[in-house]
């Protein structure tokens, strides 16, 4: 099996994935290290000594710019699309394991606004606003257009879950005199409980980084990807560098905590 010789197609493939590699982490690296620049640093390398004075620059007044605002709406507005992204699609999901009348018209309308373009979305639902008289804001009409976007990516992967499932264990927990509720409670749901912290992962990231469907729907106050991209054209310090580096550094916390708790609900069902 050692002895084997990869064939031209592995070669291939590998030099397309380093290329891929290359091409997704090498912005984001020279991201990361122009941040450290020293105090009289630019934008640009090379570095004008290493510090990090532009990170503590975060944390005080800008002449341009909100940064723990801006934070501070995007991660309020994520955590509530991941909530109601999650019981959606868990209802979703549970109510798509029985047929009924309209199903299929239903599903498809669930995930057309995936195909949507999505500025045209966000224009469509700031103008509707706009005409009842509303005032877009991030916590309504921003709200509304990140769930256009996460809700079917949720509901597709509770769709999938839902048709590998068995419904073999419910029936043994219903023949062992176990209810409904009691069914779903302690059955079911320790079950699907990982594809549910997915579903949220999903969400949350979706709606926090996500530009185009907010652009029309923030309202006055921007959430944080708006702010960054009204400081590229404002801001000329490597203190945007260090918000991109902060905020990316939050990202990947966040998907390791979430995957983290996986982990431990795979152990914790394995000891049970």
């Amino acid at each position: 099996m050692g002895g084997d010789k990869r064939g031209f197609e592995f070669w291939v493939l590998t030099g397309f994935f380093a290329l891929f590699v290359l091409f997704l982490y090498g912005p984001l690296s020279a991201i990361l290290i122009l941040s450290f620049q020293g105090p009289s640093g630019g934008l640009t390398f090379p570095l004008n000594g290493v510090s990090l004075h532009w990170f503590w620059n975060l944390t005080q007044q800008q002449a341009v710019g909100d940064f723990g605002g801006s934070f501070r709406r995007s991660l309020a507005l994520g955590i509530g699309v991941m909530l109601v992204t999650v019981l959606v699609s868990l209802l979703a999901g549970l109510a798509f394991r029985r047929r009924f009348i309209g199903a299929t018209a239903l599903f498809y309308l669930s995930v057309a606004s995936l195909v949507v373009p999505s500025i045209i979305i966000s224009l469509g639902i700031g103008v509707m606003f706009q005409q009842l008289g509303l005032r877009p804001a991030w916590y309504s009409s921003g709200f509304g257009a990140h769930l256009t976007w996460t809700l079917p990516f949720g509901v597709l992967i509770m769709f999938a879950v839902f048709n590998r499932f068995s419904p073999a264990y419910e029936e043994a927990a219903r023949d062992l005199g176990a209810s409904s509720w009691q069914t779903f409670r302690h059955v079911l749901l320790p079950m699907i409980a990982p594809s549910l912290i997915g579903v949220g992962l999903f969400g949350f990231t979706l709606s926090y980084d996500e530009f185009a469907r907010t652009l029309m729907t923030s309202g006055t106050y921007n959430t944080l990807p708006l702010e960054i991209y009204g400081m590229t054209t404002n801001v000329t310090t490597p203190v945007l560098y260090a918000l991109g580096t902060v905020t990316t550094v939050f990202s990947f916390l966040v998907i390791a905590v979430t995957l983290g708790i996986i982990v431990w609900l795979g152990r914790r069902r394995l000891r049970g």
